[in-house]
């Protein structure tokens, strides 16, 4: 005996909402982790090392300027 006709067809289903959030949440946890490393690193060099605030101010704008420009890419695959 068959199983009950389902309305559900592989592969034809819109998934646009799945997609929008899969790249939420890949975008929040890029720019996310790229703060978190910019201010590690300011802290770091703030209290760990002898270089003072300033020396891990500047680092940290360094690091996070860069991380914006590597990290915005083309957008090709």
């Amino acid at each position: 005996m068959a199983g009950p006709a389902s309305d559900y067809h592989r592969g034809e289903m819109d998934i646009s909402e799945q997609t929008a959030t899969f790249a939420l949440i890949m975008g929040i946890t890029k720019w996310g982790s790229l703060v978190i490393a910019a201010g590690l690193l300011t802290i770091v060099l703030w209290f760990c090392t002898g270089a003072g605030f300033l020396a891990g101010a500047i680092a940290g704008a360094v690091l996070l300027v860069l991380g914006i420009v590597f990290l915005r890419g083309g957008g090709g695959h």
